[in-house]
């Protein structure tokens, strides 16, 4: 007889704990995971999936504006924000089922209750109030969006959690931030036919990208008729007579909206988790420290996704919990390499970005070559207003290996993820150069780029 309840007890039915409970079952062990909302994590429920599906909601408009110019009557569509929503939710109950279901089938017990350390090796249920102990423990909890609970008025704000529940589609609204996901609900929203603020601290949004994929996309933005105001903040929100939010800024400025959005980044969840009580160390924004194979500072306890604020992508959160398994129950020491991970934007255009930046590049690399070109695709040539496409390519010089291709552009998500393939190997431009296009696409450029770019500053006669 084991001395504990459960030879693995995994904390958050993410897409991360899910996967190293299913597996670990399956050999035989005995497993539970503690869900203190619904199975499914971050992704299923208030991320990826229902975010994607209002992106392609949104982006109807353009399409049936594109449709005229190729010769379809569309009439005067409308949007009915209500259908819309309970479709998407219903979807969304659907997938958490089918991850319960799934669990269960691999025969992990699955604890709808929250899960608190006493110590390194028990842990207490709530609201139950229940005790249990395990041999071996996974903190998976994800993710929580970070709001400035200094700000007078925060209050009358929401987060982007709470933008899949809206029971009407507001005319108005600002959302905080500058990041990916600020900026994919901006253009969601302005696409919806709202009156949509952005603000932003900095000069520039989608910090940590690569600065031509930063300027496409501010450009981008503007071009869907969100306002960004950059270099500033909220300074406090007021709730007026009418239910409007008077959101008051650090330039001077008012800004009077129907919904204030938080999407200023997301901290790890471990709030009230207890870890303190069994001695798992945390750095910045909670995050939980662990070393290259996802162990905490107490040997016995690991931890996978976005709770450890590494590479915080739910394909990353999956192959930490192989990983994981691997080296805990199949005494095969396992280690993700985080290099190279792909990843896209689903702004409009969307983004899709693999490997270093142009200053990362020159940072670790020194001198490097880069390839790029912006141009408008075949699609919308006979729309009335085409967007452009961007297409980067980063090279270190003397070996010519890529080191990063970046995207803006329709398809781009689609694109990256078969570029990542020769970028995650090592390939070089000269291969690049090797591949015979296929025409027409827009994605015939990587392989057709010849002429480097040279900065402004350092072209001849400057």
């Amino acid at each position: 007889m084991s001395d504990f309840d459960y030879d693995l007890f995994t904390i958050g039915a993410g897409s991360g704990g899910v996967r190293a409970s299913r597996l670990t079952a399956l050999k035989g062990l005995k497993v539970a995971v503690a869900e203190e909302h619904r199975p499914g994590g971050t992704c299923v429920i208030r991320g990826c999936v229902p975010k994607k599906f209002m992106v392609y909601a949104s982006g109807f408009k353009k399409q049936f504006e594109l449709a005229k110019s190729y010769g379809w009557e569309v009439g005067s569509p409308s949007f009915d924000w209500p259908a819309f929503r309970d479709a998407m939710n219903a979807e969304v109950d659907r997938l958490s089922g089918i991850y319960a279901k799934n669990l269960g089938n691999a025969g992990v017990e699955l604890i709808e209750e929250r899960a608190e350390f006493i110590d390194a090796h028990t842990l207490e249920l709530k609201p139950s109030g229940r005790r249990v102990t395990a041999k071996c423990i996974l903190i998976a909890t994800g993710g929580r969006p970070n709001v400035d609970e200094t700000l007078e008025g925060v209050e009358h704000s929401i987060v982007s959690d709470h933008l899949f529940h809206l029971k009407k589609l507001p005319s108005s609204m600002v959302i905080a931030g500058g990041g990916y996901i600020a900026c994919e609900f901006a253009e969601v929203f302005a696409q919806l036919g709202v009156q949509t603020t952005l603000v932003y601290r900095g000069d520039t949004v989608l910090r940590g990208f690569d600065d031509d994929v930063r300027e496409a996309v501010h450009e981008g933005l503007k071009r869907a008729g969100v306002r960004v105001i950059t270099k500033t903040v909220f300074t406090r929100i007021e709730k007026q007579g009418d239910g409007k939010k008077a959101v008051h800024l650090k330039n001077g400025d008012e800004l009077v909206v129907d919904e204030v959005v938080f999407a200023i980044g997301r901290d790890a969840y471990t709030a009230g988790l207890g870890l303190e009580n069994a001695g798992v160390a945390t750095g910045r924004n909670g995050a939980v420290l662990v070393d290259e194979y996802s162990r905490t500072s107490v040997p016995h306890i690991y931890a996978v996704g976005d709770v450890t604020n590494r590479v915080n992508l739910t394909p990353v959160a999956i192959r930490e919990a192989v990983c994981f398994v691997e080296t805990v129950f199949n005494d095969n020491p396992t280690a993700y390499d985080h290099s190279n991970v792909a990843s896209a934007v689903f702004t409009q255009p969307p983004v899709g970005t693999v490997g270093l930046t142009e200053a990362e590049a020159r940072h670790e690399h020194g001198e490097v070559d880069v390839y790029k070109t912006s141009f408008r695709p075949m699609k919308g040539m006979l729309g009335p207003d085409p967007d452009r496409m961007m297409m980067k390519i980063v090279v270190q010089r003397g070996t010519n290996r890529v080191l990063g291709v970046h995207i803006v552009g329709d398809d781009a998500p689609e694109i990256i993820q078969a570029i990542a393939i020769a970028v995650k190997a090592g390939l070089t431009k000269e291969q690049f150069d090797a591949t015979c296009a296929v025409h027409p696409t827009v994605a015939e450029e990587l392989v057709t780029m010849r002429e480097k770019w040279t900065p402004p500053e350092l072209r001849p006669g400057r």
